[in-house]
């Protein structure tokens, strides 16, 4: 507003209803004292997750699936590492695989997708040039021997990066992690999708889920840490499942 101009009713009326709040809300409101902030980021995901938004997370058209800032962290490690892989379990609509692909295509000339799917839905997203140029859908159970053996022979000598988000019991995942990290180069990650469930309860009665797979997992293999950085927007989907292999 230019200096020396008359302001409307309006603005003087709501700077008063402001200056008023301040006044009569109470004081610790405002300076936080009595919130806890994991309780807030708790109640957050519970509303996120129930209103089922995450449902309608799309990338270029196509389900992805997936909480918006554990993406965004996702491709910041992507381009950080430049993998020549990414390895994904759970294709579902292939969303989240074209979205793996499009970060690679501007970071790592080669780059591909493999993602794995008992029963990989891609009947729209495999039109899509990128995913057919980028992706390689493999059908079957990702903790088969043939599919670990062809896998296997794909990413031998390569830098790959593994996102795993197929069936969340606790003994699939941790059978996952024992096999998939020994595809994981140094310094690359497994990411482990819904670690959500287990700590925030998302699904009662659910039993064991990725979170116990994870805790598992490290005790017999000191060459991965959790990077606890990755939440640094606070709320995630994947609390303490960004696994960086170490050595």
């Amino acid at each position: 507003m230019l200096k020396g101009a008359k302001r409307p009713k309006c603005f003087l009326v709501g700077a008063l209803v402001i200056a008023l709040s301040l006044t009569i809300l109470p004081a610790n409101l405002w300076a936080g004292d009595d919130l806890n902030d994991q309780e807030i980021i708790k109640r957050f995901i519970h509303i996120f997750y129930k209103s089922e938004a995450w449902a309608k997370t799309k990338w270029l058209g196509i389900d992805s699936l997936q909480f918006p800032s554990d993406n965004w962290v996702v491709q910041e490690i992507i381009f950080e590492t430049k993998p020549d892989y990414v390895i994904e379990t759970g294709t579902f609509r292939g969303g989240t695989a074209l979205f793996f692909a499009t970060i690679l295509e501007k970071v790592n000339e080669g780059g591909k997708v493999i993602t794995v799917d008992i029963d990989p839905q891609i009947d729209e997203v495999s039109h899509i040039k990128l995913f057919k140029e980028r992706v390689e859908v493999i059908k079957g159970d990702s903790v088969s021997p043939e599919i670990m053996d062809a896998i296997s022979k794909k990413v031998k000598g390569r830098r790959v990066l593994v996102f795993l988000d197929s069936l969340h019991k606790k003994d699939h995942v941790l059978k996952e992690l024992t096999l998939y990290s020994k595809f994981v180069s140094i310094n690359s990650y497994i990411i482990v999708a819904d670690t959500s469930l287990d700590i925030y309860g998302l699904e009662p009665g659910f039993g064991p889920g990725p979170m116990e797979a994870v805790k598992e997992f490290l005790i017999t293999h000191e060459n991965f840490k959790i990077d606890h950085s990755r939440e640094k927007f606070l709320a995630t989907f994947f609390p303490s499942g960004f696994l960086k292999r170490i050595k």
